[in-house]
């Protein structure tokens, strides 16, 4: 049988059919060049219905419960008439670069729900934890009518930055009674939060979760005002019992009203479109340069591992030489 065209693709995505959806996400996610051509086609076609969600990326030393607290959040949502898509992103397998955890698995109500759809998708190599083709990815959902568009990310690592260009709101969770180590890696990931929720929050942990919110909230008054001019507010939940959950979920629904009544959101969006023009540039511009001139970039990579030259000198003295070709 063979496989669908972009178009066909789209019209049933457009139609409902979640099969589709996962065809078309899957197609996206090729590095395969004829794949590519096809995925631009598809997301041309689906561009139109774009930025009709409001994304929520949630991340989250492991352990701390996220794809818990995401089915809970989820449900919730649905119930209040939304429909809700989660992009999993699970640590890869270095063999295969396929998703080992599986949080499908781990979601079991919502994934069957007709109102909600989960895929979960490796991180590959990609910095933070977020596949390079989550931003194409939001865009088919969007297209599809999903109005709540969830971004889990691996966990706190060396850089959030990539789910929080591609979201509108931030959620960071936390564990009570978490060592020194990883009040560390939080430092670094506090100012884009724009909500704090202390989860787990049930049984003999509930003054301890409460004091977790405390110490937070008194760090908070360390970091600058957020650009939206939200104040980001420190909450406790319990993804198990669903305590809190909630009021977890009317603080998220604040915040899109906030930042859609003082044009945060639509300024926000404009950057995190620049900042991808800027990345997919960079990216592009490299896969260009190493097909093209391979024994360019490798002669000039040489000179760095021996020390002749720094990276820097050895880029531009590159560049000029492919430039004045």
């Amino acid at each position: 049988m063979p496989k669908p065209q972009p178009n066909e693709l789209f019209t049933a995505l457009r139609a409902g059919d979640t099969v589709a959806l996962s065809r078309a996400i899957t197609l996206v996610e090729s590095s395969r060049a004829e794949h590519r051509k096809q995925a631009e086609v598809l997301l041309q076609l689906c561009l139109p219905y774009a930025g009709r969600s409001f994304r929520i990326g949630i991340t989250g030393v492991p352990g701390v419960g996220k794809s818990t607290l995401i089915e809970q959040l989820g449900l919730l949502a649905i119930a209040k008439d939304h429909s809700v898509a989660v992009l999993a992103v699970d640590p890869s397998s270095r063999k295969t670069g396929g998703s080992i955890l599986g949080d499908k698995t781990r979601m079991e109500k919502l994934s069957v729900h007709p109102r909600a759809f989960i895929r979960p998708s490796a991180a590959g190599t990609t910095l933070g934890g977020v596949a390079g083709s989550t931003r194409e990815a939001i865009i088919l959902l969007e297209a599809a009518g999903y109005d709540l568009i969830l971004v889990e990310t691996v966990g706190v690592g060396q850089s959030e930055t990539a789910v929080h260009s591609m979201t509108d709101l931030f959620l960071l969770l936390l564990l009570s009674g978490a060592g020194d180590e990883l009040q560390g890696i939080k430092r670094g990931i506090m100012e884009m939060a724009d909500i704090v929720a202390v989860n787990k929050a049930d049984g003999d942990n509930v003054i301890r979760a409460d004091q977790t919110r405390m110490d937070f909230k008194r760090a908070l008054h360390l970091f600058p005002p957020p650009a939206s001019g939200w104040t980001v507010p420190v909450l406790t939940c319990s993804a198990l019992t669903g305590t809190g959950m909630e009021h977890l979920l009317e603080q998220i629904m604040d915040y899109r009203t906030f930042v859609n009544s003082n044009g945060f959101l639509e300024r926000n969006r404009s950057r995190q479109l620049q900042y991808w023009f800027h990345e997919s540039l960079q990216q592009q511009l490299m896969n260009q340069l190493t097909e093209r001139f391979p024994d360019d970039v490798e002669a000039a990579s040489q000179a760095v591992l021996e020390g002749r030259e720094l990276p820097s000198a050895a880029i531009a003295a590159l560049l000029n030489r492919l430039f004045s070709r």
